[in-house]
C-alpha cells in the first residue's frame, strides 16, 4: 500500500522529464541544406570545393562522372552553419533522378541549379526542375552560370548566359537570382587578367549569404515548432488524464466548483516540474495574462453557472450534468496544451508571445470540444439502437 501511494505521489510529482527537447539539439540535424542540381560536367563539385576549400572533394574531368550517389559537405567543418548536398549528374546514361530527386527535395532548403554557360542543352536539368516546382518545397533558388569565361567574345558570353537562365525562368514560373562564375580559368592560372581569386566567387559568396539568414529563420521557426509539438505529445497522455478526471468530478452538483480549478493548478503544477520551471503566482499570473485579460472573470463566471445549473431539478441532473462534463475537459486540455507551450518557451528562457498562447489554446479548445461532441453523438446513437431494440 505504501508503494502504491508513493507510485500516485510521483505521478502527480513528477521530475524534469530529461526526453524533453530543445530546439537547439536538432540544430545538426537540420542544418540548412543547399542542394546542387545540374548536368554531369557542369561544375557542381568545383563549386563546393572552391567555396568551402574541401580538398576532398573529388572534382571531375571533363564530362567523367565525380559524384556517384548524394554526398554531404558541412561547412565549415568546426562548427557548420550549413550543408551542401552533392548530387549526381542528370545527363549520366543508363540514369533515371526521380528517386533521388524526391529523396534530396526532402531534405533541402533551397537549390542552386548549376549550369555550363556553354551548355544550351539543358533539357535533362529542365525536365527535373518541373518535378521539383511542382511538388513546391523548395522556394529559394539560385541559377549558378559556371565556365562563362569559356566564352571569350563578351556579347556571345551574355546571349549565352541570358538563354539558359530564360529557360530556367520559364519552367519555374518567375524571375531568378542568378551568379555568373567560372573557377576553371582560376584553376588553369589566369589570375592576372581575372584577379587574385577565382572569378565571381565574391559574387556568389555574397549570394549564398543573402540567401542563408531566410532559410536560417525558416528553420529556426520550424525547429521550435517541432520540438514544442514533440514535448506535447509526451505529455499529451498526462493532460488527457487530467482532463477526464476534471470532466469525471464536474459531473456531480457543487464539486466541480473546487475539484475542477484544483486539478487544473495541479496540472499546470506537475508539466512546469517535467520542464523544470518553478510553478509560482507569479508564473501563474503571467500565464493567466497570456489568456487574456478577461479570461479569469469568464472562467470564474462560466463554472459557477455551471455548478448552479447542474442544481435544476430533471435538467440539471441531465442536460446540465453534461454539458459541465463536456466543458471541463476541452477547457482542461485547453489550458493543458496552452500550458506546454508557455512552459516550453520559458524553459528556454525566451518570451512568450501572447498570440500564439492564444492561438494554441484556442485550437485545443476547439479540437476537444469536437471530439466530445463526437462522442456524445455516438453515446446518443447507441442509446438510441438500445431503445429502439427494447422496444422490439
Amino acid at each position: 500500500m505504501q508503494q502504491f501511494f508513493k507510485n500516485i505521489y510521483q505521478y502527480i510529482n513528477p521530475d524534469k522529464d530529461p526526453g524533453l527537447q530543445a530546439a537547439n539539439q536538432l540544430w545538426e540535424s537540420s542544418l540548412p541544406t543547399l542542394w546542387l542540381l545540374g548536368k554531369t560536367g557542369a561544375g557542381k563539385s568545383t563549386l563546393v570545393a572552391t567555396v568551402t576549400g574541401n580538398e576532398l572533394v573529388e572534382v571531375g574531368n571533363g564530362f567523367q562522372p565525380c559524384t556517384q550517389t548524394a554526398v554531404e559537405y558541412s561547412f565549415p567543418a568546426d562548427n557548420p552553419v550549413l550543408r551542401f548536398l552533392d548530387t549526381r549528374g542528370l545527363s549520366e546514361a543508363d540514369y533515371d533522378p526521380a528517386e533521388d530527386i524526391s529523396a534530396c527535395q526532402a531534405q533541402s532548403h533551397a537549390l542552386l541549379v548549376v549550369m555550363k554557360a556553354e551548355e544550351p542543352e539543358q533539357s535533362d536539368v529542365l525536365s527535373a526542375l518541373k518535378k521539383i516546382r511542382k511538388d513546391g518545397r523548395i522556394d529559394s533558388v539560385l541559377v549558378v552560370h559556371t565556365a562563362c569565361l569559356s566564352i571569350v567574345d563578351p556579347e556571345q558570353r551574355l546571349q549565352a548566359i541570358r538563354y539558359n537562365q530564360d529557360q530556367v525562368e520559364k519552367v519555374w514560373g518567375t524571375t531568378l537570382m542568378s551568379v555568373n562564375v567560372d573557377f576553371q580559368a582560376y584553376a588553369a592560372g589566369m589570375v592576372a587578367a581575372h584577379g587574385r581569386e577565382p572569378f565571381g566567387l565574391s559574387a556568389l559568396n555574397q549570394q549564398l549569404a543573402d540567401m542563408l539568414p531566410i532559410i536560417h529563420l525558416m528553420q529556426q521557426a520550424q525547429r521550435h515548432l517541432d520540438a514544442e509539438h514533440s514535448n506535447f505529445l509526451k505529455l499529451q497522455q498526462e493532460v488527457m488524464w487530467y482532463a477526464g478526471s476534471a470532466a469525471a468530478t464536474d459531473a456531480l452538483p457543487g464539486v466541480g466548483m473546487v475539484s475542477v480549478p484544483a486539478l487544473q493548478g495541479k496540472m499546470l503544477h506537475s508539466l512546469a516540474r517535467q520542464y523544470g520551471v518553478e510553478w509560482n503566482r507569479k508564473r501563474f499570473s503571467e500565464f493567466a495574462g497570456l489568456l487574456g485579460s478577461s479570461f479569469a472573470l469568464k472562467y470564474a463566471t462560466k463554472l459557477g453557472l455551471r455548478q448552479l445549473a447542474k442544481f435544476i431539478p430533471v435538467y440539471g441532473q441531465t442536460v446540465g450534468s453534461a454539458v459541465a462534463v463536456a466543458i471541463s475537459f476541452a477547457l482542461t486540455y485547453a489550458i493543458g496544451r496552452a500550458g506546454c507551450k508557455y512552459l516550453y518557451h520559458i524553459s528556454r528562457g525566451e518570451t512568450v508571445d501572447e498570440t500564439d498562447i492564444r492561438q494554441v489554446f484556442e485550437q485545443a479548445l476547439k479540437q476537444a470540444k469536437s471530439s466530445q461532441a463526437g462522442r456524445a453523438t455516438a453515446d446518443n446513437m447507441d442509446n438510441r439502437q438500445d431503445h429502439e431494440k427494447n422496444n422490439q
